[in-house]
């Protein structure tokens, strides 16, 4: 063989090594569960998050880098030996446990933004559990107010987040346990605890007799009203048949004045003298003659003559046959 030939076929195997690494190195596949950055001479020009097989300039003109599209989860505190301790608002030391779920929502930037991305999101976090706790009391903390606590957390560290824009996205931020850090203190603080739920219970039971002596209190005031207006308008009805009496009476005197007289006078003798027997007597005749003047009175009276008397004249008298028991 001559050093032509060798020459020829040392060309050949040089090119074909040189289109089998080109191949090699220029198709390249992107997992369901992957997403990619091309990288052109170190620098990032896209992201392709599109599963199958895709091409690029072959190595070094540019590389590829695949990173995991699944949610990642850091937790914070969990373990015994990393229990994060902090203060509260009240000058209270609490322990507290916390689970951030997170993506890398843009690769280019988790890549190349910062040298490592997932300690400036552990930081971030504690960051924000220690602001959060830091302005709450530990009841929020440890009680009722664990869910807000749970949220302003969240929206803290995503503004962090954001703010240090490494290409990260949080998904969730669960609390999983807040509590204190010994028996001792968590005795005296259930103590605590259960007489402040007994103080609010007798709170709330003073407060309803209060509700109630108030309500009854309103509906006897609004019965006395009610009453008084009753009367009032009882009184204004009585005045004014009173007037519409005496505009008759004065009207029927204008008319006849004897008998409205002595129409009067007896009315107001029988309501003065209404249990008395009243006769008006005269003594025109020898016959005794009465008007009795009480109309329920159902004796029996009867008339006796009397004779005349020389020096006067005839007298009138009566006689009652019976008298009411």
């Amino acid at each position: 063989m001559t050093l032509k030939q060798i020459y020829s076929w040392l060309g050949i195997v040089i090119a074909i090594v040189i289109l089998g690494f080109v191949g090699l190195t220029s198709w390249y596949t992107v997992d369901e569960s992957d997403q990619a950055v091309i990288l052109t001479f170190g620098k990032a020009e896209e992201a392709v998050t599109e599963s199958g097989l895709h091409f690029k300039l072959p190595w070094p003109l540019q590389e590829v880098e695949k990173l995991s599209k699944e949610t990642f989860s850091l937790d914070l505190g969990l373990d015994d030996t990393d229990t994060v301790r902090m203060i509260t608002g009240d000058e209270k030391i609490i322990q507290a446990n916390l689970v951030v779920q997170w993506k890398i929502a843009e690769p280019e930037k988790f890549l190349f933004e910062s040298t490592d991305p997932e300690t400036i999101l552990n930081n971030g976090t504690s960051a924000a559990l220690r602001s959060i706790i830091g302005s709450s009391t530990i009841d929020e903390a440890l009680t009722d107010g664990k869910a807000k606590v749970e949220n302003e957390v969240r929206e803290l560290l995503i503004s962090l987040i954001d703010d240090y824009d490494i290409g990260i996205s949080i998904s969730d931020v669960k609390l999983q346990e807040v509590d204190l850090p010994n028996e001792e203190v968590r005795q005296a603080f259930m103590t605590v605890t259960d007489a402040r739920e007994t103080m609010n219970t007798k709170k709330n039971e003073a407060e309803k007799y209060e509700n109630q002596q108030r309500e009854e209190a309103l509906g006897e005031k609004d019965a006395i009203i009610s009453r008084a207006e009753g009367d009032k308008i009882e009184r204004i009805e009585i005045a004014r048949g009173n007037v519409a009496e005496f505009n008759a009476l004065y009207e029927a005197y204008q008319n006849s004045p004897d008998i409205t007289r002595e129409r009067l006078l007896l009315e107001t003798l029988d309501q003065v003298l209404a249990d008395a027997n009243v006769y008006i007597m005269n003594d025109d005749g020898d016959t005794l003659k009465y008007l009795p003047l009480n109309p329920n009175n159902t004796n029996t009276r009867t008339t006796t003559p009397v004779p005349s008397s020389d020096d006067n004249n005839n007298s009138t008298a009566t006689e009652e046959g019976e008298k009411n028991e």
